[in-house]
């Protein structure tokens, strides 16, 4: 039996140290992987006119899985059992970019976006690009749900896990561009309660940072409680700060959503999910929700998962992203991801998010609202979102540029990370590099320029956009991939720069 440490699917909570590749969640599984059945990663084809894609060869061959970059002292655990692939080769003519709505000039995004399906692989994925307010390129492919053979179209919305937290963001903003909300003023001003224990000076942009010092819930609670939203308020109104607020950071995987949807609430008489359905999806008719609908149930993807990957994989590709030494990457993660460490508890919510109940695939998940993690949504309407950020979009606009400029300053390179040992350094722009609620351009995660921002969810969805080339992007997939170099949104991304030119 294989004993060694693996790393597998969990909902949207561990690790959350790079902003792009490593905030996708990945724990150790709790099962030993010897006496289970590896889940397998097939690629299935496209059925002929589903959704406008046309396969034009099917091959099936035997191959082995190419093995992932290893350290230099990592332990070989032998090749991968093969696997019987049905590969697709999927082009698009012109009528079906036409129909895809593929602007001329932006051919090579539909060529990575065809290319991903094949390597590292897609079950069902869809990606949409705005520029200057205007769509050129909504790509949709392959299937919502492969036990069922049903294909993913135009209108399939699928867990986008922490990129709701870039909506929510939006939304607090919204409110001080209204002024309506004092980023400097004390969260205590807005949510009395929240005083106590040591928190009566604690920021409103701290939530945003991920500054404040709350990434955990003591807890015990259970998944209902946090469905039932109060409960999670009312236990971080007695939680203490983990740290003085504003000195410090750490990804708030969970508790961000509660913490700023409790100040829009507060302002508002509104939940989260209720105040961004009104001020953003409606205005911009976009298919995302923060709490579904159960008439949209029958539009979301299944998810799927690739094959759980071992400590060492983990490790060389945080080596390849971030560009660290592997003496720096190890002693981060063992600092970081260990069992019972702050970065695990994260995710945990005091016990009411557990891994091993799939309550991450559940309706009662999907109707809650957890404005940190359980969004759903199509890539259209996370690229119109981002562009309505930074563009005018059919008549509307969201936020103004000054806004845009104030909320995307860099908060992380003024603090350390928690949790590191003594001695232990690691720069914000390989690390986290967050600003009031977004991620930013930086070399692990280099979007479309300097300038860009936007939120990773985990498994792979993103949205970002670019105020100097007037970008909104959205990518979405329903094959979750936790390995820290996946490289499918970065392929996106890339081929967006090239067709800017």
């Amino acid at each position: 039996m294989d004993t060694r440490p693996h790393f597998t699917r969990a909902a949207d909570e561990i690790p959350a140290a790079i902003i792009w590749n490593v905030s996708r969640p990945c724990q150790p599984d709790p099962h030993p992987r010897g006496d289970l059945p590896r889940r397998r990663h097939h690629l299935e084809r496209a059925r002929a006119g589903a959704t406008g894609w046309r396969p034009l060869q099917q091959s099936a061959a035997n191959g082995t899985r190419s093995k992932q970059e290893r350290l230099t002292n990592a332990i070989d655990d032998g090749a991968r059992a093969t696997d019987r692939v049905e590969r697709m080769d999927i082009r698009m003519t012109a009528n079906q970019a036409r129909e895809h709505g593929v602007e001329e000039g932006w051919g090579k995004l539909a060529d990575a976006f065809r290319a991903n399906f094949e390597a590292p692989g897609e079950v069902g994925a869809a990606c949409s690009v705005y520029v200057g307010g205007r769509p050129v390129a909504n790509l949709w492919g392959g299937l919502a749900d492969r036990e069922a053979n049903r294909p993913w179209r135009n209108d399939t919305i699928v867990q986008v896990a922490s990129t709701t937290k870039g909506a929510t963001a939006i939304c607090a903003h919204l409110l001080a561009q209204r002024g309506e909300l004092d980023l400097d003023a004390p969260v205590a001003r807005y949510w009395p309660e929240f005083a106590a224990n040591g928190k009566e000076q604690l920021k409103v942009r701290w939530l945003l940072s991920h500054q404040a010092g709350l990434p955990i819930v003591d807890g015990p609670l259970t998944f209902e409680q946090a469905c039932a939203w109060h409960p999670v308020i009312r236990a971080l109104e007695a939680q203490p700060p983990l740290w003085r607020p504003g000195t410090q950071h750490v990804y708030h995987a969970v508790t961000y959503g509660f913490l700023v949807g409790e100040v829009v609430r507060r302002i508002t008489g509104k939940s989260l999910g209720t105040f961004f359905a009104e001020e953003v999806a409606a205005p911009l008719g976009l298919s995302a929700w923060i709490g579904l609908p159960e008439e949209h149930e029958e539009r979301v993807a299944r998810l799927h998962f690739t094959d759980a990957f071992s400590v060492e994989e983990l490790l060389a590709g945080m080596i390849k992203v971030t560009g660290l030494d592997a003496d720096t990457v190890t002693a981060w993660v063992e600092s970081m991801w260990s069992p019972g460490s702050i970065q695990m508890r994260a995710g945990e919510l005091g016990g009411a998010l557990d891994n091993a109940t799939g309550y991450f695939t559940t309706r009662a998940w999907r109707a809650a609202e957890f404005p940190a993690a359980n969004m759903l949504a199509d890539a259209r309407s996370l690229a119109r979102m981002y562009a309505a950020t930074v563009s005018d979009v059919d008549g509307v606009r969201l936020l103004d540029p000054s806004t845009v400029e104030r909320m995307t300053v860099v908060q992380t390179d003024k603090t350390r990370m928690y949790g590191l040992p003594p001695g232990l350094d690691i720069p914000a722009d390989r690390s986290f590099y967050m600003s009031l609620g977004f991620g930013r351009a930086c070399p692990p995660a280099p979007m479309v320029g300097p300038g860009s921002f936007g939120h990773p969810g985990s498994g792979g969805s993103i949205g970002f956009a670019d105020p100097d080339a007037g970008v909104g992007f959205g990518y979405v997939t329903n094959l979750w991939n936790f390995r820290p170099d996946d490289p499918r949104a970065s392929n996106l991304a890339n081929a967006v720069r090239s067709c800017l030119g």
